[in-house]
């Protein structure tokens, strides 16, 4: 009869669950193995710190491209309905079929109903919702890059700007976004630095890494900026 460590036999049922949880725990190995735990080897869009107030870093972005698409619904709920949308034109859902790499990171925006003036004015009915982004690699611009199968999905270029960042770790929550997102815009007051438009929560990870591991950031542009 098998026995555990060369002592004790091993009752069927047993043998049976140490089996059962064997194969779990290689499969999870296997998942592990096939995706990054952390952003060190994902491609970000190039900044530098420009200045660093207690925990806040202000950032000067260079401009990169994403694809982006508005979707419906509560904050919560936006990644995980726009990542399908989005995964399908990096991963060949475009004409030419081409593949990009995952970057990092993935962002999100509320999308007001109103929308700011600009010249030449046109209008047209939106419902409200997020903006969600995925940032393309270094070289893609909107004008390269493949045109998307999907209607939903939009390329644009992001102008090189001035960023102040908060960054945590763990789960979304409501309460845990707020919680920062307080912190980063009494910091900006006191600073006497003035933010525009929107909050972009910005996510870096997979969704199976551990809450502790997890690098999340909100991003706050400046109108101050020099």
């Amino acid at each position: 009869m098998l026995t555990a460590c060369g002592h004790f036999p091993l009752a069927p049922r047993l043998w049976k669950a140490w089996a059962v949880g064997a194969k779990r725990a290689l499969q999870v190995c296997l998942i592990l193995a096939a995706f990054p735990m952390s952003t060190f080897a994902t491609e970000e869009p190039d900044y530098t710190v420009v200045q660093t107030i207690d925990s806040i870093e202000i950032r000067q972005y260079t401009p990169y491209t994403v694809a982006e698409v508005v979707v419906p619904g509560s904050a919560d709920s936006a990644g995980s309905a726009a990542f399908p949308i989005l995964a399908g034109y990096i991963f060949g859902k475009n004409k030419g079929e081409r593949k990009f790499e995952m970057t990092a990171p993935v962002t999100q925006a509320p999308v007001p109903v109103k929308l700011e003036m600009t010249a030449p004015v046109t209008q047209s009915a939106a419902p409200g919702g997020f903006l969600v982004q995925f940032v393309l690699p270094k070289g893609v611009t909107s004008a390269n890059a493949p045109e998307p199968l999907d209607s939903r999905v939009m390329l644009r270029d992001v102008a090189a700007s001035r960023v102040a960042v908060i960054r945590f770790s763990g789960f979304w929550s409501d309460a845990n976004y707020q919680k920062h997102l307080m912190r980063l815009q009494s910091t900006l007051t006191a600073n006497g630095l003035n933010p525009v438009g929107e909050p972009v929560y910005s996510r870096y990870n997979a969704p199976f890494t551990p809450w502790f591991l997890r690098r999340n950031e909100i991003w706050l542009h400046l109108a101050n900026a020099p």
